[in-house]
């Protein structure tokens, strides 16, 4: 059965804008796995073990922090820059407190400027790794391990590269489940989840 003109044309158009959803969607996790795999957009590796080489050479790297508009925490890098060998293990804290008097749970989301350095930069163990849960009134320090790849020295655009920025951002998310008992002051459920 044939169909007449109008009917093809708006199955047609139908078809595109099913692809296009279909494209749209997978376009987030597509970018994200594609930003992960090539430090585009100064998206960080992780590593599972320390750099097998420590050059001579040194980089300086910086820490940088900020928070979304409604997330009430105070959040800050402890130390606002080191100097590191290149291959050498780092490690850095950041300070967050919760300044309110209701626990808030957060996650940090993370990139390293200059873009092309995301590549190089690899993290061994870092607080953004997970979500955090801070109690009314409480401090943390939250360390990040990190080293920076020896092939960067050996890259066309990476070996003129001599500072690296760290940027965390922290975003307010819904408490884990069970948390909830403590903002209504239900104590029964207190001891669970802190025990």
């Amino acid at each position: 059965m044939a169909m007449n003109g109008p009917r093809k044309t708006v199955l047609q158009l139908v078809g595109v804008v099913v692809l296009m959803g279909g494209l749209s969607w997978a376009s987030v996790p597509f970018y994200d796995w594609f930003c992960r795999v090539t430090g585009f957009g100064g998206v960080t590796g992780v590593a599972e073990s320390e750099s097998d080489t420590i050059l001579d050479q040194t980089i300086t790297v910086r820490f940088d922090a900020s928070k979304a508009r409604d997330m009430p925490w105070e959040f800050r890098p402890i130390e606002r820059e080191m100097t590191v060998r290149i291959g050498e293990t780092g490690l850095a804290f950041y300070e967050a407190y919760n300044p309110t008097d209701k626990p808030v749970a957060g996650q940090a989301s993370y990139n390293v400027t200059p873009y092309q350095a995301g590549y190089f930069f690899e993290k061994i163990a870092c607080f953004c790794f997970e979500e955090q849960v801070l109690q009314p009134g409480e401090r943390v320090e939250m360390p990040v391990t990190f080293y920076v790849d020896p092939e960067i020295v050996d890259d066309r655009d990476g070996k003129f590269i001599h500072t690296i920025t760290l940027s965390y951002t922290f975003y307010e998310i819904d408490l884990p489940e069970g948390y909830a008992a403590l903002e209504t002051g239900d104590t029964t459920d207190a001891d669970t989840i802190t025990n």
